[in-house]
């Protein structure tokens, strides 16, 4: 089997070797958006393909046979390209994506950064890591202090916003001595799942959480973890042999 895997997270990183290591061809593929990416093992490409008609493109002029979106949870645009070209393909794809933290009786939700930034107050010190892709929100939103944690240079930030860089996993202990540090009051995240090291963090010092919701993804078989999406391509690979066996 041909395989893109639309990459970026550390669930892609983990498939990719192990699909090529089953004997498929893979090629991975980054948006660009982080300078040093981790190393995923396989051919990998850098960069957009022009939407969902030239990644349907891309896909045909390559003869994929089957796509696996294993972007961020919070990907906003390339899982709704990743289906539409996919169809326009006329191939399989399969969503691979984490299950997200089950909520806690004292996390605050909100569907947006803005709406949780607007319940901010002055007074309120605020670790912010939901990443250097939707700054806006912070800018606005002036009352408050953050402390503002990405693995990418954020560039040039106001006053009352400070850069802590910083590439995860951290452990429990780490993420405890940084709110302690910072005097922080609330924890401003995102409902990607994976390690909950900084909720924890939170837990002991009692930190207010913010926490925003996930988008809805677009509909389609999903798989939660590495091993379900290499059964998916598994099965999927089988039914092509079947289907290709002399009568």
């Amino acid at each position: 089997m041909k395989i893109l895997v639309l990459g970026g997270t550390r669930e892609a990183r983990e498939l990719c070797p192990r699909l090529a290591g089953a004997g498929h061809d893979v090629t991975a593929s980054l948006a660009g958006a982080t300078r040093a990416p981790a190393a995923y093992r396989v051919p990998t490409r850098v960069g957009g393909f022009g939407g969902p008609a030239g990644l349907a493109d891309w896909l045909d002029s390559h003869r994929i046979d089957c796509l696996v979106d294993a972007t961020h949870p919070f990907a906003k645009q390339m899982p709704h390209h990743a289906a539409a070209a996919a169809y326009g393909a006329g191939i399989a794809r399969l969503r691979l994506i984490r299950p997200g933290w089950t909520p806690r009786p004292h996390w605050r939700q909100f569907e947006t950064l803005d709406a949780a930034c607007a319940e901010l107050t002055p007074a309120d010190r605020v670790l912010a890591t939901t990443g250097h892709g939707e700054l806006d929100p912070l800018f606005r939103h002036t009352d408050p202090r953050f402390w503002l944690r990405t693995i990418e240079d954020p560039g040039d930030l106001p006053l009352h916003v400070t850069s802590i860089r910083g590439r995860p996993p951290f452990t429990p202990a780490e993420e405890q001595a940084l709110m302690q540090a910072h005097g922080i009051t609330h924890l401003l995240t995102k409902n990607s799942g994976g390690d909950g090291a900084k909720l924890d963090a939170a837990d002991r010092l009692g930190v207010t959480v913010l926490m925003i919701r996930r988008p809805a993804p677009p509909p389609g078989p999903h798989a939660a973890t590495t091993d379900a999406a290499l059964a998916w391509v598994e099965a999927l690979a089988a039914h092509g042999r079947q289907k290709n066996q002399p009568g």
